[in-house]
């Protein structure tokens, strides 16, 4: 189903028919608002212009004058300052209000016993402030300082006195915040003198104690010292060292040893080549002799001998170097532990300098920071005790408030004007919220739309109490009534394209809907366009169709279906020309079952021969299912609904069950709703002017 598209003249017909909701709110709140606005004593606001303007203390030390920017914090802060309470002490105190508060206020008295727990500076205090009201002037330093009160005189007189104790009240802060200042600073000064005594002192004693006068000296030439101890030890481990390597490879070998000769160190001794040269010279003679002389020879003995002291004597030499390759080997180890001790004891000094020179420096240091600090704070003492005049705050009164004349409030036409917007507006947001929450049937297209049956009718509301529309029906044919009725005759009549159906269930979905009454007004129409009509009551619980009519209700389709009446005609009744009524008879404890009956299927094809149409009423669908049983097996139903009582979601939920929850259910033929006790002036323009077709006298 698509959504129906929202026009403007939607939302006036909602207007139009929420109009008596529209006009009780408007007149309620117009009256309210009217009656408050009458009834509000009238209060006169008095205004002092101030210029504020913060000024910086001017410091001597600055070479050129400091200039404040705008500051929303320092501004917040006067305004809050001249609200606050100890500003409306000081007005109270400044104009003796306690004993001159009764000549603007007769109650002044009254006031005062009333508040026993305060006193009445206190209470005027408290009341001043309340009044106050601060408003600065767009793009100025310009600020309006404005009290309230119900009398001009009194509202004059406080707004000028609070100017005047705001200023009071800026100069007694800067006194005594400067009067504080100066005593805090004279006190830290004589704390922070002596803090820099005692640190001198403690200076003095350290230098004298740890000669400080040649430390500066002696730093300065311990890292050359350890610089050149340090050369000197590297050379002298490199000497060590290759020293250790020779005298690894000779202290084990034994002069006599030829391996000792191939030693460079050894070899290279020019003592020890003498004696080999020698040593050659006298073998190669041996060698030249041996060949001219014996071996027993006295020149070859001589010969060997002198030989056997060279190589003795060449045994001496080599012994004689590796004992020098040893004590050379020594004396390099003994300078380089020599060394290593220097360079320790001069790194010990190298630290102990240190050491005293950092202490030296953190005593200096504390010594400069007590001295700054302390010529700081003489200094600015000496500034404050020049500049304690000069204020931080500049306030002067521009203008002085005057009496005022008019009142602020209440603001009458201001007033009327938004009773008038909040009264209509508010009225019409009530209409449009009680249309949403309203889910109850209200018009025939809405009901079409919302739930997709055909409306067939529309009957009009009753409005007297003593009026019977079934009277109305038979004593004025020609009303809107009868044609309202005669819009479902003829709805029904063509519903179908062949013949109209001949069994017609007529239900609601909830008790007291009009379903009872709308079967007997289509009957009684239909049958004076000549049908033979046959209005059955089977509403087998409440039945009314027989006290409508007035007819004996001891025997009928109860009775017959019960088989306690064999001949149905014997319970026929006929009121009216071509129309013929079954009652239901005596109450039964089983309706359902009997209307579910073979006879009952039985009844309905005999009757459709003897009758055009077959009217048959029923209980309500929602309370019991003798609807239900009956809709499943008649040839059509037509379902009444109550204008404003039948909501949307009974209807969907009867049609639901019509429809059959299973697939194989038979579901019902419903022919369309009828919308009973519709209100025509009330719900619709268009039906209204339908209704004001009629002569006055028959509407009447």
């Amino acid at each position: 189903m698509e959504e129906k598209e929202i026009h403007l003249r939607d939302y006036l017909k909602v207007i139009h028919k929420r109009r008596y909701t529209v006009y009780t709110f408007f007149i309620v709140v117009f009256i309210v608002v009217l009656i408050g606005t009458l009834s509000s004593t009238p209060v006169y606001k008095a205004t002092t212009k101030v210029l504020i303007e913060k000024a910086e203390p001017y410091n001597l030390s600055m070479m050129y004058p400091y200039y404040m920017t705008y500051d929303p914090e320092f501004y917040e802060t006067q305004y809050q300052l001249i609200k606050s309470t100890s500003v409306a002490q000081k007005v109270v105190k400044m104009l003796s209000l306690e004993d001159i508060y009764g000549r603007f206020f007769k109650d002044g008295e009254k006031l005062f016993s009333g508040n026993q727990n305060k006193s009445k500076t206190e209470i005027l205090a408290d009341i001043i402030s309340s009044g106050i009201v601060v408003t600065p002037v767009k793009n100025s330093k310009i600020v309006n300082i404005s009290f309230m009160s119900t009398n001009p005189e009194f509202a004059e007189l406080i707004a000028n006195s609070i100017a005047k104790a705001y200023i009071e009240e800026i100069l007694e802060m800067r006194m005594s915040t400067a009067r504080y200042s100066l005593e805090w600073m004279t006190k830290k000064a004589e704390e922070e003198k002596s803090k820099l005594e005692k640190s001198e002192q403690a200076l003095q004693e350290y230098m004298k104690a740890n000669d400080i006068v040649t430390l500066q000296d002696r730093i300065t030439i311990t890292p050359q010292k350890l610089t050149e101890f340090n050369a000197q030890l590297i050379k002298a481990e490199t000497r060590r060292k290759e020293l250790e390597v020779l005298y690894n490879k000779v202290k084990n070998l034994s002069p006599e040893m030829k391996e000792a000769e191939t030693i460079p160190a050894i070899a290279s001794d020019p003592t020890i080549q003498s004696i080999r040269t020698q040593i050659l010279k006298a073998e190669q003679e041996i060698e030249e002799r041996s060949k001219k002389y014996g071996q027993k020879h006295p020149v070859m003995i001589r010969a060997r001998e002198d030989l056997k002291i060279l190589e003795q004597k060449k045994s001496q030499e080599i012994k004689r170097v590796i004992g020098t390759i040893k004590n050379e080997y020594e004396l390099a180890k003994s300078n380089e532990n020599s060394l290593r001790r220097m360079l320790a004891n001069t790194k010990n000094e190298a630290l102990d300098l240190n050491e005293k020179f950092i202490k030296y420096g953190v005593l200096t240091r504390e010594v400069e920071t007590n001295r700054q600090l302390y010529d700081a704070l003489i200094k600015r003492i000496k500034e404050q005790s020049v500049t304690e005049e000069i204020q931080s705050v500049n306030v002067w009164i521009v203008e002085k408030a005057e009496k005022p004349v008019i009142p602020v409030k209440p603001r009458k036409p201001l007033n009327i004007l938004l009773g008038i917007i909040i009264g209509l507006f508010g009225g019409i947001g009530m209409a449009f919220f009680l249309e949403y929450i309203d889910n109850t049937i209200k018009s025939p297209e809405e009901a079409e739309a919302r739930l997709g049956v055909p409306v067939i009718g529309v009957v009009p509301l009753i409005v007297s109490k003593e009026d019977n529309i079934t009277e109305l029906l038979l004593k004025d044919p020609q009303s809107i009534f009868a044609e309202s009725y005669k819009t479902i005759r003829t709805s029904v009549l063509l519903s179908a394209a062949d013949r109209p159906p001949r069994n017609i269930l007529v239900t609601s979905m909830g008790p007291e809907e009009g379903k009872t009454v709308t079967s007997v007004n289509l009957s009684i129409t239909i049958a004076r366009s000549g049908y033979s009509v046959l209005l059955v009551d089977s509403d087998l619980r409440k039945p009314r169709i027989h006290t409508i009519f007035g007819l004996n209700n001891l025997s009928g389709l109860s009775t017959y279906l019960a088989g306690a009446t064999a001949d149905i005609n014997t319970v026929f009744k006929r009121p009216l020309t071509n129309l013929t009524v079954i009652p239901s008879g005596p109450v039964p404890p089983n309706p359902s079952e009997l209307l579910g009956s073979n006879r009952m299927s039985e009844l309905i094809e005999s009757l459709a021969e003897n009758f055009d149409l077959i009217i048959w009423d029923s209980p309500p669908l929602m309370t019991v299912t003798d609807g239900l049983i009956l809709s499943r097996i008649l040839d059509g139903t037509i379902i009444v609904t109550r204008a404003g009582k039948t909501t949307y979601d009974m209807v969907s939920r009867g049609l639901k069950y019509m429809k059959g929850r299973r697939t194989n259910d038979i579901s019902s033929h419903v022919l369309g709703i009828v919308i009973n006790a519709y209100n025509i002036k009330k719900e619709d323009n268009y039906y209204y002017k339908y209704y004001n077709y009629y002569p006055a006298a028959e509407k009447e």
